[in-house]
């Protein structure tokens, strides 16, 4: 698995890093995402789905 961001379509929701800490944080001043770690333990895998599918911006990719 690959994970990329797109931080200029980023709402700062927080829904991914609630679902994956591991993998995804937020930006202090802005609350954008910031990327961790792009190549998640397989453990983390779904957890990372969840994130790019309930991601209201749609700025989060998952390549498998």
């Amino acid at each position: 698995m690959k994970v990329t961001v797109a931080t200029d379509k980023c709402v700062a929701a927080g829904q991914c890093v609630l679902l994956a800490p591991q993998v995804f944080d937020q930006r202090e001043e802005d609350g954008v995402v910031v990327l961790l770690d792009e190549t998640p333990r397989p453990e983390l895998h779904d957890a990372v789905r969840e994130s790019a599918m309930v991601c209201p911006a749609a700025a989060i990719h998952v390549a498998e």
